[in-house]
């Protein structure tokens, strides 16, 4: 095997054990250039979990009520990713809504403790997405993979255009440092790689979906861009850049942007 191909296989294991828990008993050498070549494969994870998530959606949503289906389903979304991006969103939202000054609020987030602001935005996320999850799931599975796939392809698509587009945060290293200096080569590819996928889906799903619902396939990723480069702005203005916590925290905010733009369009 090349050397070239070897190292873009490395990345692509990379992407897979950080952003998920999907089996992947590979050990490779990781460093600075393995975490940089991950980064164009985040939205070929995000395809793999929504798909992974529809099929148990759709195998279970005729047997079970509405609610309980829902429940599981956001059980095997977080084990699924580990709970790494709600940790994020959870320290993220303690340093944030603490209203200290910057280098106190990048400590309180650094803190592994979960603060009371951590706990009360996960709980309304959760909810958010439990209640867009019930709303979509009954509409069968074609619906459910678009709103799924699409919401996860473009938030992981522009955790990538967050790295390369925003500073590191913090003086010292911590685990989004890895992946600054990432070519900006390397971001067009994650966006070329997510709207290839996205454009798969569409040849077969498109016609599938009720009335107009195929400009799905542009709304969802032009919203999550444009509410994503509002959040990073927020926060870069806030902490003065952006972390892992951070990452993290976007991932999850625009999943939930993705399900509500569904929503609102299938209804």
């Amino acid at each position: 095997m090349g050397t070239s191909l070897k190292n873009w296989l490395h990345g692509l294991i990379a992407a897979i054990q950080f952003l998920s828990r999907l089996p992947m008993p590979i050990n490779i050498p990781y460093n600075n250039d393995v975490f940089r070549r991950s980064v164009p494969f985040y939205p070929l994870v995000g395809v793999i979990l929504s798909l992974i998530l529809t099929l148990f959606s759709s195998l279970i949503v005729d047997i079970l009520p509405i609610l309980p289906v829902v429940i599981i389903i956001l059980v095997i979304w977080v084990t699924l990713t580990g709970g790494l991006h709600l940790d994020g969103l959870m320290d993220t939202a303690d340093g944030i809504l603490s209203h200290r000054p910057r280098e106190l609020m990048l400590e309180i987030m650094k803190d592994s403790r979960v603060g009371a602001m951590g706990v009360i935005v996960c709980v309304l996320h959760l909810m958010m997405k439990a209640a867009l999850l019930a709303t979509i799931l009954p509409l069968g599975w074609r619906m459910t993979c678009a709103a799924l796939a699409l919401s996860l392809i473009w938030s992981r698509c522009f955790m990538a255009i967050a790295m390369k587009g925003w500073p590191y945060a913090r003086k010292e290293s911590g685990l989004g440092s890895y992946f600054q200096g990432t070519p900006i080569l390397y971001v067009w590819m994650t966006v070329g790689i997510a709207c290839s996928i996205s454009a798969v889906l569409w040849f077969t799903l498109s016609n599938q979906l009720v009335d107009n619902n195929a400009y799905t396939f542009i709304l969802i990723p032009a919203t999550i861009l444009t509410a994503g480069w509002l959040i990073a702005a927020y926060l870069n203005r806030k902490l003065g850049g952006l972390t892992g916590d951070t990452y993290g925290a976007l991932i999850e905010l625009l999943e939930m942007v993705g399900l509500l733009v569904a929503v609102v369009l299938f209804y």
